[in-house]
């Protein structure tokens, strides 16, 4: 009898954590969005929690499914053209993969993609995808100020900061089903958070963080992070894009300056203005 029973929960072990795991889940979304108007079974918030869970574990080969989906759907709807100067994306290329190596997520496969647009902007999707715009380049003078974006972009996806606001949106928008989240919303969900970038202040702060940590294993000197952070600040107008999210550039600039040893911060590559300029030329 004892065997048998014993033999029961092996099998079924998975089975409880993942049911109470889900009525956690469950209850907390429950207390969290009381909406009287409406009302929702127990089972459809357990159904609900369940595939939350589900959403925030998919596995790597998903994960960068889903990430080629979202890319060839933001070059088909044209919200990512492409520039297409091969001399130009190989030495960017180069670049990221160096800093993809030395990542937090270094067992995904990265790409690495400029986009003919002459606004300073960088942002990245889920599965190993990083944008960069050319005017962002052109604005960085020299590769370590370019590598400091790079190994942000691919911190927020070292962090899995897309799956996070992927699992969020979905069940803000109610999408979740008993089978899951369908695909094509999945798709439509990663198009809309990459043209919205919705990083709060922890994610930044984390992206800041696990970026110059690469920078530094990659052998990049540190102060470009710095650099380019202010030069930018300093130069007026309108502050980009991928650094108007919280919090403010000026904190993310001190936080960052405090990590950073003074003595060190000029040690390691990419401080070659003038060979920076040449390999980017053909912009």
């Amino acid at each position: 009898m004892f065997q048998q029973f014993s033999s029961f929960l092996q099998r079924y072990y998975h089975h409880f954590v993942y049911g109470f795991v889900a009525l956690i889940l469950s209850v907390s979304i429950s207390l969290l969005n009381v909406q009287p108007s409406f009302g929702v079974s127990w089972l459809d918030l357990i159904i609900r929690g369940v595939q939350v869970v589900q959403i925030s574990n998919i596995s790597k080969t998903q994960e960068v499914e889903l990430g080629t989906s979202i890319n060839q759907e933001l070059i088909k709807s044209g919200q990512a053209k492409i520039y297409r100067n091969q001399s130009i994306n190989d030495y960017i290329n180069q670049i990221g993969q160096r800093l993809a190596k030395t990542s937090q997520r270094s067992d995904i496969p990265y790409t690495f993609q400029i986009v003919d647009d002459n606004g300073i902007n960088a942002f990245a999707t889920m599965g190993g995808y990083v944008y960069l715009n050319k005017g962002l380049i052109a604005a960085a003078d020299n590769e370590a100020e370019l590598a400091s974006v790079i190994g942000h972009e691919i911190g927020h996806i070292a962090a899995r900061h897309g799956i996070e606001h992927m699992r969020d949106s979905a069940v803000a928008q109610g999408l979740l089903s008993a089978a899951g989240l369908d695909r094509s919303d999945a798709v439509q969900i990663g198009v809309e958070l990459a043209v919205s970038r919705p990083n709060g202040r922890s994610d930044e702060l984390e992206a800041d963080r696990f970026g110059l940590n690469n920078m530094i294993k990659a052998n990049y000197a540190p102060a470009g992070i710095l650099g380019f952070m202010q030069k930018l600040l300093q130069a007026g107008g309108s502050t980009p894009s991928f650094l108007s999210t919280h919090p403010a550039t000026s904190e993310r600039i001190k936080i960052l300056q405090g990590q950073i040893n003074p003595q060190t911060a000029n040690v390691g590559d990419g401080l070659d203005n003038r060979a920076y300029k040449k390999n980017t030329s053909s912009l």
